[in-house]
């Protein structure tokens, strides 16, 4: 039977916590080694299992001296399947406040849905754990910043989950680009072109898994009726769990992006150009997307494309009609067998790039395909430099956590704030945004050339699926200025924006303000 949240009163969850700080802050003092032993076993829970929990689940068997001691997940039979797996002597929580509270316990890593990672992250480095927090680091940007002030306040070890960092070969690569073998950076681009099929258009409330504790899964979300037919993975595709592709995948590249270019923080302006086009569905967050990250050295920019290179027989029979061509599009992509929100269909690529980057520089550039690999060429298009690596994330951080070296991260929390500050910089210039026709929307771009550039071959692409761009526009984001320095906004969008960089939360899943300085507003 689910565990509920009165079985665990806040007062005592809160009552556990400030031992578990008090308790954190006499042994930060002290070295891994003189509390646990240098050989000591580092025991491991892991919170959300489908998905990312899984394969935290297989990174952690590969790393010597670790042990997963406990599992959380806020749906009981996930959690007794996944229990089924590795033993009797694993303990199972289903309200990670009561996981915070027992013993025995040294790290959490944490694949929950994105609307949860923050809290569930600051939770427990205010309990004395350490943490590894699957992208994007948080729903917003202010509460990003909390969890690097909590990070740092605790003393605590906290890894972001982008991967990338962590091979060598992307870091031989980044630091090769960064002494200028190829000139300067001219542009950081980062590419989604990744097959996300419709999520189904639904009538009314549906039915939540009876398996499920609803109320600890939507945590500092609105407890609102289920609007989609799947609970599980599908949350990518609302902005009030999720933060689309660009806050999914998106996160990867345009962390990779930043890295390249050196910019430890916000650009000087965002903004986005995009849709959820092709298909109606419960969905509300973009399929198809262009965000531009104006920085000082160079532009980053990052496209998603969530439709295939081209529309399917179904959708060419209906001539031409879009109305059709939708419906066509949805049942198709509805009859398909559907696993982790893919679908089939040949993608478009970008310079021999579907899902990675390209950086573009005066004298070549680098390109990568996947994530530890990556290829330089010279501007004839000759390579000049491979670079190999593998993915050794997880290794480093149980590393981190028993030298405490924080330093030594590959993925360190505030590289992960900023990075998913981009995701959320490009998805409120979105939703702020209005639908723009055709010829509006290309005089409003065409003094940005990147931009411009980049749009007009996402138009191009919806033209081969059939979208008619006259009926169902593009949504042009209004453009946001970032204050020099600061989280913050400022110009003439800034009165709208700002309340964007936070969110309210529920009762008692409230994200703590840290800082002393309140929600994040324009200056």
């Amino acid at each position: 039977m689910p565990l509920h949240i009165d079985h665990l009163t806040r007062r005592a969850f809160l009552r556990h916590t400030a031992f578990a700080s008090a308790a954190t802050a006499a042994l930060s003092a002290r070295s891994w080694a003189q509390v646990a032993g240098a050989n000591s076993d580092v025991r491991v829970a892991v919170v959300g299992l489908n998905g990312r929990g899984r394969s935290h689940l297989a990174s952690l068997s590969k790393v010597a001296g670790v042990r997963v001691v406990a599992l959380c997940d806020a749906d009981s039979a996930v959690l007794a399947k996944t229990k089924a797996t590795l033993g009797a002597d694993v303990r199972t929580f289903v309200d990670l406040r009561e996981l915070l509270a027992a013993p025995g316990i040294d790290a959490i890593t944490i694949a929950t849905p994105n609307h949860l990672h923050a809290l569930q992250a600051i939770w427990a480095v205010q309990a004395g754990k350490d943490v590894y927090v699957e992208k994007p680091v948080s729903h917003s940007v202010w509460e990003g910043r909390q969890l690097v002030t909590a990070a740092a306040k605790h003393n605590r070890v906290v890894q972001c989950g982008t991967q990338i960092r962590s091979g060598e070969g992307l870091q031989e690569a980044v630091a090769w680009v960064r002494a200028g073998n190829l000139g300067k950076v001219t542009a950081s681009r980062g590419f989604c072109y990744k097959r996300r099929d419709t999520i189904g258009k639904t009538e009314g409330a549906q039915p939540v898994p009876a398996s499920v504790n609803y109320d600890l899964w939507c945590g500092p979300a609105p407890m609102a009726d289920l609007r989609r037919k799947r609970l599980h993975y599908d949350w990518h595709w609302l902005h009030v769990t999720g933060n689309g592709d660009v806050g999914n995948q998106g996160i990867h590249q345009m962390d990779v992006a930043r890295w390249f270019l050196g910019e430890a923080g916000l650009p000087r302006r965002t903004l986005s150009v995009g849709g959820r086009l092709g298909y109606i569905d419960d969905g509300d967050t973009p399929n198809t997307q262009v965000v531009i990250h104006d920085y000082a050295s160079a532009p980053l920019i990052f496209e998603v494309r969530g439709l295939p290179a081209k529309a399917g027989a179904a959708v060419a029979a209906a001539d031409g009609d879009e109305a059709g061509a939708v419906a066509a599009n949805a049942a198709a992509a509805n009859a398909k067998s559907r696993k982790g929100g893919g679908g089939g269909g040949a993608m478009d690529n970008y310079r021999g790039v579907a899902v990675g980057n390209v950086v573009d520089c005066e004298g070549g550039s680098v390109v990568t395909t996947n994530y530890f690999t990556a290829t330089a060429y010279d501007r004839a298009g000759k390579v000049v430099k491979e670079f190999k690596g593998s993915d050794r994330h997880m290794q480093n951080f149980i590393d981190v956590v028993r030298s405490r070296k924080t330093a030594q991260l590959y993925g360190p929390i505030l590289e992960g704030h900023v990075s998913s500050a981009l995701c959320h910089l490009g998805n409120i210039s979105h939703v702020l945004g209005r639908a723009a026709a055709p010829a509006a929307l290309s005089e409003k771009i065409k003094g940005d050339a990147p931009l411009a550039e980049a749009v007009g071959r996402m138009t191009q692409h919806l033209a081969l699926n059939r979208v008619d761009l006259a009926k169902t526009p593009l949504t042009l984001g209004v453009p946001l200025t970032l204050a020099p320095g600061k989280e913050a906004f400022t110009g003439e969008f800034a009165k709208e924006a700002s309340p964007l960089l936070t969110r309210p939360y529920r009762a008692p899943f409230i994200v703590p303000d840290l800082s002393g300085k309140g929600a994040l507003a324009s200056s």
